[in-house]
């Protein structure tokens, strides 16, 4: 693993500042006020112990009304700034830019995993910069995003350690990514995706599995005409352990929210509560929705609500056109990167599951969520977006060098 320098870290660093030193002069907005202004959890006269009893905005979960967002570490941060400087913004403010700054020097490090290191100098200063990062960065609610992401990311680097010589098994890393994805899952509900990219990357990247060789594999055994080999069953013991403590994980969470989801209005999220096709149809387009503000993130709201997207109501509204190209195009590069064992693939692989898993839980497809679009939520999958344009790039540079030199 590629070590990151000092002058590194102060490019990234003083590049987020020079993109967020503005926002230290905010105040609070929108949901600012319900999780800093009016929640007491930040008050030194609240009991600790009530943060790990409340939701994110300060309601109990065992009542009906509260969201079932349980940060607790996030509001514990929150109470920090409160003990600093009460209710001045800027404290605030300044931790969620040095939050982001952090995240983008651990990403740097994430990135040399897949790409060279001018490639993923590149990536680290596109994620530092990138305009969709503005309501995560400067909302002070925001903060659940960043804080997560530190430990969504340290998981996964823990976890690429676990490959000891002759592929042995290393538990000590394998037993602090689980708990470092508990403290991200304390932060934000979806730092537990992380367990996915961590199965994703030793299956195909630490084993160099390709699918038609899992199939090939998986045939002969079922025909008996062959066994398991032993490298695979130390893959799936490995995976077994780490979805064991992922589904422990899940059942302590249920157990907190109360066994029931939240519940939001038809204001919040109008396609939630509508009739079929038109919910499905209206969820599966706000991917690409979501896909083109990574891609052209100019025209951003800070409120995704009632009619900011209009439903579809039918199969020959013209927007699922936009639906049907974006499912064709991510198919084409997930088939592209798990069919083939090269460095290429293996790259584009890491960068769709940065994308696609952690946007899971906001994506609506599974259970609804409380709003249309939140720019905060493609917090981390932006990092998938500057992998893969930071490979493009690589790709495309290296091509014209040959070119010239011929």
């Amino acid at each position: 693993m590629a070590n990151i320098n000092l002058k590194e870290i102060t490019l990234i660093v003083g590049v987020v500042t020079a993109c967020y030193w503005n926002s230290l002069f905010c105040g609070f907005v929108f949901d600012d006020v319900s999780a800093i202004l009016d929640n007491k959890d930040l008050h030194p006269s609240t009991p600790l112990k009530t943060l790990f009893q409340n939701d994110f905005w300060g309601t109990p979960m065992s009542e009906e009304r509260s969201h079932k967002s349980y940060r607790p570490l996030t509001v514990l941060t929150f109470r920090l700034n409160y003990l600093l400087s009460e209710l001045k913004p800027m404290s605030y403010h300044l931790l969620n830019m040095i939050f982001h700054a952090v995240v983008s020097v651990i990403f740097l490090k994430v990135c040399k995993l897949f790409l060279d290191n001018k490639s993923s100098v590149i990536a680290s200063l596109l994620f530092a910069v990138h305009p969709i990062h503005t309501e995560a960065v400067t909302g002070v609610v925001g903060r659940a995003e960043l804080l997560s992401s530190i430990f969504f990311l340290a998981a996964f680097l823990s976890y690429t350690r676990s490959k000891g010589p002759d592929n042995s098994i290393i538990w000590t890393p394998i037993a602090l990514t689980v708990f470092l994805v508990a403290v991200a899952t304390l932060c934000k509900e979806q730092g537990i995706t992380v367990v996915g990219i961590c199965c994703v990357y030793e299956v195909f990247i630490a084993q160099g599995y390709t699918l038609p060789l899992l199939c090939t594999t998986a045939g002969q055994f079922l025909r008996g005409k062959g066994s398991i080999p032993f490298s695979m069953l130390q893959t799936l013991v490995k995976l077994i352990v780490l979805m064991f403590s992922t589904l422990l994980l899940v059942v302590i969470r249920v157990q907190v929210i109360q066994s029931q989801l939240p519940v939001f209005t038809r204001f919040d999220n109008p396609a939630a509560v509508s009739p079929t096709p038109t919910r499905q149809l209206t969820f599966n387009y706000l991917l690409p929705v979501n896909a083109w503000l990574l891609l052209n993130p100019s025209e951003l709201c800070c409120d995704w609500t009632m009619g900011t997207i209009p439903l579809i109501e039918s199969l020959l509204d013209i927007r699922n056109l936009a639906t049907f190209t974006f499912f064709c195009f991510l198919g084409t590069l997930g088939v592209f990167s798990i069919r083939y064992s090269g460095d290429s693939s293996k790259t584009v692989l890491m960068a769709l599951c940065l994308m696609a898993l952690p946007f899971i839980p906001a994506s609506n497809l599974f259970f609804p969520v409380g709003f249309v679009v939140a720019e905060r939520v493609l917090y981390v999958p932006s990092m998938g977006f500057c992998i893969l344009v930071a490979h493009g790039w690589q790709k495309i540079s290296t091509k014209s060098l040959r070119q010239n030199k011929l």
